[in-house]
């Protein structure tokens, strides 16, 4: 808003000067008329700079120079290129700076075979071996994409510019190649240039992972070392690249020493460090400090500050900055728009789907981002068949399908285990070309296995790049799902034949598969050898499925002292898988301490109290069973009932138990009391069978 300001006062000062001129008549100096034509051409006045070129009446070539910057500046590529052959054709006398102005454009239109050419004239005209122009070469080839090309442009100029050395740091950084990136920076010391801010934004932008935590460290002492200290720029994107470093910590340090020089992008980058690593007290106390030092938040600001409000049980805060965001007008921002139904979309909030949906009705402007977070919050949250019907409204009103939206809605398919509607998404896949995308096929592979075609998956997993993890993990778990241990673990072991790192989520399915498999000994193996032999970590869910591996084996010591061995503290997840296995196996001593640490965790969840009232009422204890109902009903607490569902001719039917809402319930019930007659009798003619057996 500030710069558009600035931009429309260079403007009007410029049209001054150029009324001024046409008044006096007798202004023959180029120079003025040139420096008036620049102003236009800084300032985007692309139609005034024409205007006023066609009137100089003594052209020289900055006029020339200053007519192409404009349209350059302007984004006239083609325009811009015409006037550089009028120039040529006219034989008109050009400088580095022409070539300077002509090589920009290039490189923005990503237009090499015309770099190319002109890169020849540059040679053919002597102006190679000129500073500006060979860096702006440098430039064009970094830019599209030939790093070789420009690193022999730079070791073929005789005298080297920092913006030269740049340009190659810049291109490496663009390819991500970060050792190449740091070669170069060092080459550059070692030649005696020194560092800039344009250095430092590069290489910084390529630590983006915890792996690359030592290279910030070197980065952040080349920063020191070359008196960068006080260079707010350089610094925002120290705190960027520390966080992405997973060390919101020294982002902190770096936010804390720049007392005088921060600016707003200070703020938000240090908001969105916390907002990436989920701390969200420290975003929101961040925040309010803003408000109270009196400086004005921007997009940024409210996109990062809600993004904060994104873990279960945030809501609160979230509505409290949806308030701000409309008392300071930022809540019809497209960014701050995405960020509010994101927030409230999130799985786990009471009442929230709601606010997603009237934020999202009330859009005027809606981009992939806004329709892919609605659809992937109601996949999410359990809302398959709202899901389908968005994406089927995406289509009708041509909105971009993307791998987003197939993958989110193929999940609500293997919710609703709706097979023929998830074939005919993934027709559609196919035709648009997404199939292939490693997070579609995951979801095809899981939507097959949910809908019991086993072989389909397979075929859908055969079909996908195995690169990374993610579409081995769906095959496991689908693997894992129909009971097929053996085949998952023989999965793992070509997973590890291709050198295919496994994730945390790779063992959650292993284990799964192994437990329900009953390969105790397998999946106990595998617990132990995460950390040491593949360097993961135990998190919270792998400690529930090896609870839920001894468990099922009766084995319910070693699922005890697998709880005692935590180094955290276990979640209800954890208590209610061994809560479950005490109940299989009748352990009451057991269930009745594991109910206490529910009581104390989840003490206002229904599942605890129901699978307590099954526990006691298949024991016979029918007064301990009375007593939690009781206690359900004296905290208002009820069963979710459960429910099924059928597809058939593109419809799909729902039901739940003792369901009588269905138009045709009157069939289905007699059909069913049928059904149970047949059962009753096959059993009648079974166990004359068995008992005429000597």
């Amino acid at each position: 808003m500030h710069s558009s300001r600035r931009l429309d006062a260079a403007l009007r000062a410029a049209a001054k000067t150029h009324a001024w001129l046409l008044k006096s008549g007798d202004a023959l100096d180029p120079c003025t008329w040139n420096k008036v034509l620049a102003s236009y051409s800084k300032s985007g006045g692309l139609v005034e700079a024409c205007k006023l070129f066609d009137e100089i009446p003594l052209r020289d070539t900055a006029s020339w120079n200053s007519l192409i910057a404009a349209h350059v500046l302007s984004q006239a590529h083609r325009q811009a290129w015409s006037v550089f052959r009028t120039m040529l054709s006219e034989g008109l006398p050009f400088d580095q700076y022409t070539f300077g102005s002509v090589l920009k454009s290039v490189a923005c239109a990503a237009r090499l075979d015309l770099g190319r050419r002109v890169h020849a004239l540059i040679v053919k005209s002597s102006f190679d071996r000129n500073v500006f122009s060979g860096s702006a070469l440098v430039d064009m080839y970094a830019k599209c994409g030939r790093i070789r090309e420009a690193v022999m442009a730079l070791e073929l100029m005789p005298e080297r510019s920092v913006v030269s050395w740049n340009a190659v740091v810049a291109g490496y950084a663009r390819a991500g190649d970060a050792k190449a990136a740091f070669h170069v920076s060092c080459r550059m010391e070692r030649e005696g240039v020194t560092l800039d801010e344009a250095t430092f934004a590069s290489l910084l932008t390529l630590l983006d992972g915890i792996a690359d935590y030592g290279l910030m460290s070197q980065a952040h002492a080349k920063i020191v070392k070359c008196g960068r200290t006080a260079d707010t720029i350089v610094y925002n994107a120290a705190i960027t690249a520390y966080s992405q470093c997973g060390s919101v910590a020294d982002s902190r340090k770096i936010f804390d020493k720049m007392d005088r020089v921060k600016d707003l992008v200070t703020w938000n980058s240090m908001l969105a460090a916390y907002a990436c690593h989920g701390f969200t007290a420290d975003a929101i106390e961040l925040f309010v400090r803003m408000q109270k030092l009196g400086i004005d938040p921007d997009i940024y600001t409210f996109t990062s500050a809600i993004s904060a409000c994104f873990e279960h049980g945030q809501s609160g805060n979230g509505r409290a900055l949806h308030a701000v965001a409309i008392k300071r007008g930022f809540d019809d921002a497209l960014q701050v728009s995405n960020a509010l139904i994101a927030m409230y979309i999130r799985p786990g909030e009471d009442g929230t789907v709601d606010d997603a949906w009237r934020c999202f009705r009330s859009m005027e402007l809606k981009d992939s981002v806004s329709w892919n977070s609605m659809l992937t919050g109601l996949s999410q949250n359990g809302l398959g068949e709202a899901a389908a019907k968005l994406f089927a409204h995406m289509r009708s009103v041509h909105v971009e399908i993307d791998h987003y939206s197939f993958s989110a809605t193929l999940r609500s398919c293997s919710d609703l285990a709706v097979l023929q509607l998830g074939r005919q998404i993934h027709g559609l896949a196919l035709r648009s070309g997404f199939a292939a995308n490693e997070f579609v096929g995951s979801s095809l592979i899981y939507m097959y296995s949910k809908c019991g075609v086993l072989d389909d998956a397979r075929q859908a997993f055969d079909e996908t790049p195995h690169g990374s993890s993610v579409t081995w993990n769906s095959m496991i778990f689908g693997y894992a799902q129909h009971g097929r241990g053996r085949t998952a673990l023989h999965l793992f072991s070509k997973m590890q034949e291709q050198e295919v790192s496994p994730d945390h989520i790779t063992f959650v399915g292993l284990i799964t598969a192994c437990s329900h498999t009953g390969l105790v000994e397998e999946g106990s193996r595998l617990l132990k050898l995460m950390q040491p032999a593949f360097g993961v970590p135990l998190r919270m869910e792998h400690y529930a499925c090896g609870v839920d591996l001894f468990g099922r084996a009766g084995r319910l010591d070693e699922a005890k002292k697998l709880v005692e061995s935590m180094p955290f503290q276990p979640d209800a997840m954890v208590w209610m898988t061994l809560l479950g296995a005490c109940r299989i196996h009748g352990d009451m001593a057991l269930a009745r301490r594991v109910t206490e640490h529910l009581r104390l965790s989840e003490a206002e969840h229904h599942s605890t109290y129901v699978l307590l009232s099954h526990m006691y009422s298949g024991l016979g204890l029918w007064a301990d069973r009375a007593t939690v109902q009781k206690t359900m009903r004296s905290r208002g607490l009820s069963k979710v009932p459960g429910w099924s569902w059928i597809e058939i001719t593109n419809e799909v039917h729902s039901f739940n138990a003792e369901d009588r809402s269905h138009p045709q319930s009157s069939e289905i019930y007699r059909m069913l009391e049928l059904l149970i007659e047949v059962m009753e009798t096959a059993s009648f003619f079974e166990i004359e069978v068995l008992d005429s057996i000597p």
